[in-house]
């Protein structure tokens, strides 16, 4: 569970802010959107060996 603690004189969108970032950079929407629908294990294997071959490109 990621928290932010709001500082007394900070505004809530400031607050929302580092919130949204520290939830993108601990992965949480990655894998929530995911999870949102079901993959068959065949597709699952061949998106890793995708992104696999993509990282081996560079």
């Amino acid at each position: 569970m990621s928290k932010v603690e709001v500082g007394p004189n900070e505004p809530l969108e400031k607050a929302l802010r580092r919130f949204k970032k520290k939830i993108e950079r601990e992965g949480i929407l990655k894998a929530l959107k995911a999870r949102k629908h079901y993959e068959k294990p065949s597709e699952i294997k061949r998106r890793k060996a995708r992104s696999s071959k993509n990282r081996k490109r560079f």
